[in-house]
This record gives structure tokens, C-alpha cells and sequence, in this order.
């Protein structure tokens, strides 16, 4: 009995057990199926579908006339279905191999883009497919129209293939235009570029890369479209389960003016031409154009160019070394906004009122000797030419170095010297950078250099970020250099003991440069345009601007940028009359008069100051910078040469024939 007691109690703890394991079950389940189904539902939903991005039709950028600088245009390009790839016997080989053969190209081209880039067998980027595995599959682009679409007249002997047109970026260059420093270019999107975009951005997507491109990229690229798709266990689609349309990009409208953006870019490589003829390299240059009266850029050039159009299908290792290569030119850099040079006596017009907050006389009269001693060393006019006793406005008709050293010189002794530890009661420094120079000006461009105003703390700067390899050159010195140019080595070396020693030192012989524009002094063309810019209105500095609004595709404005002035430059009514008239005698009596012999000054007058600037073991950079009507002023045109000798025999000329043009377009 006892026996079957004890049975009987361990089938009903079995029969308990049971009904509680059955029990956790049926509520599992339940959860399961009614308290956690929509979760299990979107997973669910997830592994069997995909979403495709659709890019969006790209806005242009058009010049004030709203002509297009860089349009779109649509290609014809060619697909095959992944299912058909799949389904044939020996992945689709016979089905690429008659596509390649009826549109003319090779075989390999076509069969590569078969495969994801990344995968094994892939051929490298741009050879590869790097696109979504659940779209079909872009296996020929820019091919014949009428070859692709005879493709769709055999389906019998072409299953899966596919004929589409997509938008691709073009450059009309209307007027034989580039502007490709100011527009950019795009290239294929980066991995990081997806992982940032939330979405917005696909791998196969161009994106901005440098210029307008770059800076509106996101008003530009508009809104992606999205595409919901079934897929198979083979990841095959089988079938669309929602879509959205994508939204095209807005336009941007800019201040460029086609035929003076044409115009600048022909003076400026005209002159570049004629310099070589004369001897010089001339390897670089740049050309700007601006409106005084709001700080729109009608006209950017930069030389050498490219041409935007190479990027987006993928560049040769050969053909990216010729636009980064400092031997080819570096014809990528902006030489604009992106290079800086020796501004020289341009900078004159920006010393002469620095000259007067010192406490010299607007009226006075000076000496223009040949030299002048500054310390134990003597600073020299250009080609030792002496003038005798002159004013102020001679002064700067003619160039005199030697009274700028005399200005700079005295006003350093008065600063107290080498014991001077501040920049504060340097008129010099603050006349600088109360005309902007030494910060970026703002352009809606990326890649702007700041320049370079040399005082006291970036003297002090400098030689500690440099001294230990400047101490090290003392002892070293440079056999590198001496190989080639012992002379020069042997100046290096001897400037390395100095800097060494004294590097942080601001010298007399550094204020007398500073003076003229020289020595450490560097500037990018559109600063100095911007600067006289400021004398031609007033005062007023401006935010230089290219864009000038967006807009709808079909030409509803979107928006308007409203320009930006910056700050004022702090000139008297005097000095504004007087910087004017002399400005105005460089051109019509002084170092500009032979440029603009026959040129109808009467009636259209322009104010401007030569430049040429010594550049240590390289030639001279020619500059010349202007603003006209100097009567009632509209435009600041600016054109810089490297290594081109003087600003009067190469850049006036250039500044003359970009003149010549905007005043055909009155």
C-alpha cells in the first residue's frame, strides 16, 4: 500500500509539472503571436525586402542670365535582370557576350560591371558594379540610343536586358568658358559620404567635390527617391512593395556673367602667352571680377584649368597625377582663393593711409632717392631709380619704394624697436588687417587660404613652430640645395644662423617690407580685389559671393541671398579723394599708362596700382589691381601671373582686355 502510495504521488507531480510546462508554453505563444506580433512582423519584413534609392535629378547652376554653366543631359545605358544572370546555364556569359557584340564594345567592359565591387572575381572601381544587388544591373553606359534600343526589338534573344536614359552632368562653356575652379566637379560617393548622409546619399551617387558643386552640394542633389522591393532566398526581386518618387534639386543662380567669366579667362591665359614669349615660365595665374557695390563675383579664372566633365566616370591613376602633380601645374588648386602671393606695391594704397595714421603729412613732400639705409642694409627702389623731392601722389604713380621705407621705418623706431613685444601701435599691421587681408573673406567657395600679414606674434609664431629645423639647418646648412646652387645654399645656411638666433625677432628690415607689400606678406587676388573694392565704394568691405539664389527647376525662386557687408575700412574723406585721383594718375601718367595707351579713359576712367613682387629663387609675379568707372565705381578687376616680370608689361594689359569686355556688355 505504502508502495502504491508513493506512485500514485509521484505521477501527480509528473501530471503537474506537465500541465505548467504546457501552460508556458500556450502563454509564450501567445505573446508570441498577439502581444509581440508586430514586432516579429517587421522583422519579418525586413529580411525579405530591400529598399532602393533613386537618385534625384541634379539642379543646375546657371550665370545671372540664368544660362547654364553645368546642366544635365541624359545618356542611354543598358541593364540586365540578376534573375536572368541566375537562371542561365552558365551565369548569363552568352547573354553579355551578344549585348557587347550588337552595341560595339567589349566584352570584358560589360561583364565586369556583373559583379558588386568588393566581391570575389570583381575587377577594380570603376570596372565593377558598386550599385544595390536588387536593382537591375547597369552593364553599358553613353551607348548608342538607337544600337540599345534595337536591343528591346529582340526580346526573344535578349531576356532581362533593359534601356533606360539617366540624367549626366554637362558644361555647355558657353562662350568657350571653363569656370571649373568655380563650379568644382563631382565624383562617385565615398563610404563615408553614405554613413553620413542619413539616407540621402547612395553609392552610386555623384557628389560635390570642390567649387559651387561642393558648397551647395545639398541644394543641388534635391531629395532621393525610395523603392521598397520583395526579394527571394537568391536575393532575386520579385516584386515592388512601395515607392516614392524622387524630388529634383533647386537651381543655383550665381553672378557669374558668361561672357566676362569667357573674356577673363582668355586675358588671363593671353597674358600668361605673351609672358612666355618674353621669356618668363608664367605658370600660374588668376583673374577675378567684383562688383564694388555688393561683393558679387561676376568672374573667377584660374590658370592652369581642367576640364569638370574627366571626374565623374572614374580617373586613370596617370590622368589624377596631371591635376595634382606640382610639376603639371596643380591644375586642380584655385589659384583665386587657394594660393596666396606677395601682393608687392598693390599693397602701397594699403601702407599710404597706415603712412598718414603715423603722423605724416598727406601733403608733404619727400625724397625718392635710389636707396634707403635701414639699419646696416640698404632697401632700393625698383631698378635703383632715383626721383628727387616729390608728393605723395607722384609717389604712387610712379612706384617709390624708398618713401614707404622711410614711412615704415620711422614708425617702427617709434614703436620702440626690437623691444616692442605688441602689434597695437603698429599703424601698419592695423591698416592691414582693417582691410580684411590675413582672414578669409567668406566666399561661398571651399578652400579659401586666410594670407598672411607677418606681424610681431606671427613672427613669434613662426619661430617657435620652426625653430628646431632652422637650428638644425645652421649646422647642416643645405647640401641638397648646394648641388644645384651653391650660392643659394650658401644664403640659406647664413639666413638659418640669423633666424636661429633671432627668428622671432620683428626687424626693421621686416617693417620696410611689410611696407611694400614684400617679405612675408601674402594675400589671395580675391582679398586684394575685396580691399579695393573698398576704396572704389567707400569703405564698405563685402562678403564676396558667387551664388546669388536658388530656384525651382521650372524658375520659381526659392530663395535670394541677401549680400553680406563684413566690416569698414577706417578712411577719411580726404584719404578716399586722395587714394582716387592718385589711383587714377598710375593708369593715365604712371607705371599703367603704356597698357591703356587708346584706351578711351575719358569716358570710362579706371584706377589701379601695379605690383611686381621678388619672390626668392623663383621669377618676379606681376599684379595688377583696379576698380572702374573710378568716377563712379562698378567693377574691381584684379590679375595676378606668377613668374610673368612686371605688373605694368603683363597683368595691366590682361586688367585692360577684361575692361574692354564688360563695357561691350553695356
Amino acid at each position: 500500500m505504502a508502495a502504491r502510495r508513493h506512485y500514485q504521488v509521484r505521477l501527480w507531480v509528473f501530471v503537474v509539472i506537465v500541465v505548467v510546462l504546457m501552460g508556458t508554453l500556450l502563454t509564450r505563444l501567445t505573446m508570441v503571436q498577439i502581444g509581440d506580433h508586430d514586432a516579429y512582423a517587421l522583422a519579418a519584413t525586413q529580411v525579405n525586402t530591400r529598399v532602393i534609392v533613386q537618385p534625384a535629378v541634379r539642379g543646375r547652376i546657371l550665370d545671372a542670365a540664368r544660362k547654364p554653366l553645368a546642366d544635365n543631359t541624359s545618356a542611354a545605358f543598358v541593364t540586365v535582370e540578376r534573375s536572368a544572370l541566375l537562371s542561365a546555364k552558365d551565369g548569363g556569359r552568352a547573354l553579355v557576350g551578344r549585348v557587347a557584340a550588337l552595341l560595339g564594345m567589349p566584352f570584358a567592359q560589360l561583364w565586369g560591371k556583373t559583379y558588386l565591387c568588393g566581391t570575389v572575381g570583381a575587377p577594380k572601381v570603376p570596372l565593377c558594379f558598386n550599385g544595390s544587388p536588387y536593382q537591375p544591373i547597369p552593364i553599358a553606359e553613353g551607348v548608342d540610343p538607337q544600337r540599345a534600343l534595337s536591343l528591346l526589338e529582340q526580346p526573344e534573344n535578349f531576356p532581362g536586358i533593359g534601356v533606360g536614359a539617366q540624367p549626366v552632368r554637362h558644361y555647355p562653356h558657353l562662350d568657350g568658358l571653363q569656370a571649373s575652379h568655380v563650379l568644382g566637379y563631382l565624383n562617385r560617393a565615398t563610404v563615408a559620404d553614405v554613413n553620413g548622409a542619413a539616407g540621402q546619399i547612395a553609392d552610386t551617387d555623384l557628389v560635390g567635390r570642390s567649387g559651387l558643386e561642393a558648397q551647395y552640394d545639398d541644394v543641388l542633389r534635391g531629395v532621393s527617391g525610395r523603392t521598397t522591393v520583395s526579394i527571394d532566398p537568391r536575393s532575386v526581386v520579385t516584386g515592388q512593395i512601395s515607392a516614392t518618387s524622387p524630388v529634383p534639386g533647386l537651381d543655383v543662380i550665381t553672378h557669374l556673367s558668361a561672357p566676362i567669366q569667357a573674356a577673363s579667362e582668355k586675358a588671363l591665359a593671353d597674358a600668361i602667352t605673351a609672358a612666355r614669349s618674353r621669356g618668363w615660365k608664367a605658370d600660374s595665374g588668376a583673374a577675378v571680377v567684383m562688383d564694388v557695390t555688393n561683393g558679387a563675383v561676376v568672374a573667377a579664372a584660374s590658370y592652369p584649368s581642367y576640364r569638370p566633365e574627366v571626374w565623374p566616370g572614374g580617373l586613370r591613376a596617370r590622368d589624377l597625377a596631371a591635376l595634382t602633380d606640382a610639376k603639371a601645374g596643380t591644375p586642380l588648386v584655385s589659384r583665386l582663393t587657394s594660393s596666396v602671393f606677395s601682393p608687392a606695391s598693390t599693397f602701397k594704397a594699403i601702407s599710404l593711409p597706415a603712412a598718414i595714421n603715423a603722423g605724416n603729412s598727406l601733403t608733404g613732400t619727400y625724397n625718392c632717392g635710389a636707396s634707403f639705409r635701414v639699419g646696416n642694409r640698404d632697401f632700393h627702389n625698383y631698378e635703383s631709380t632715383a626721383h628727387g623731392v616729390i608728393n605723395l601722389h607722384t609717389a604712387l604713380v610712379i612706384s617709390c619704394d624708398t618713401i614707404f621705407y622711410q614711412f615704415a621705418y620711422r614708425s617702427w623706431l617709434s614703436q620702440g624697436g626690437l623691444a616692442a613685444k605688441s602689434d597695437a601701435g603698429d599703424p601698419f599691421v592695423a591698416m592691414a588687417k582693417d582691410y580684411g587681408l590675413g582672414v578669409r573673406t567668406g566666399i561661398d567657395l571651399p578652400g579659401e587660404a586666410s594670407g598672411r600679414i607677418p606681424d610681431r606674434a606671427w613672427k613669434q609664431q613662426n619661430w617657435d613652430d620652426t625653430k628646431v629645423d632652422t637650428c638644425a639647418r645652421a649646422v647642416t646648412g643645405y647640401p641638397d640645395v648646394a648641388r644645384t646652387d651653391p650660392a643659394r645654399a650658401v644664403y640659406l645656411k647664413a639666413l638659418a644662423v640669423e633666424n636661429c638666433q633671432t627668428g622671432f625677432q620683428f626687424r626693421a628690415g621686416d617693417a620696410a617690407n611689410f611696407a611694400i607689400g614684400q617679405g612675408d606678406v601674402a594675400v589671395t587676388p580675391l582679398q586684394m580685389a575685396s580691399a579695393y573694392a573698398a576704396i572704389a565704394n567707400g569703405g564698405t568691405l563685402w562678403t564676396p559671393q558667387v551664388a546669388a539664389a536658388f530656384a525651382k527647376p521650372d524658375g520659381t525662386l526659392v530663395r535670394t541671398i541677401t549680400p553680406k557687408a563684413r566690416g569698414r575700412v577706417g578712411l577719411s574723406p580726404s584719404m578716399l579723394t586722395f587714394l582716387h585721383s592718385a589711383l587714377r594718375g598710375v593708369v593715365s601718367d604712371g607705371t599703367a599708362k603704356t597698357a591703356f595707351a587708346g584706351f578711351p579713359l575719358a569716358s570710362y576712367p579706371v584706377a589701379g596700382k601695379t605690383g611686381t613682387a621678388e619672390v626668392f629663387g623663383k621669377q618676379t609675379t606681376s599684379w595688377f589691381v583696379s576698380y572702374a568707372p573710378a568716377n563712379k565705381p562698378k567693377y574691381a578687376v584684379v590679375v595676378v601671373v606668377s613668374q610673368a616680370g612686371t605688373g605694368a608689361e603683363t597683368s595691366a594689359p590682361a586688367v585692360r582686355q577684361i575692361y574692354e569686355a564688360i563695357r561691350s556688355q553695356r
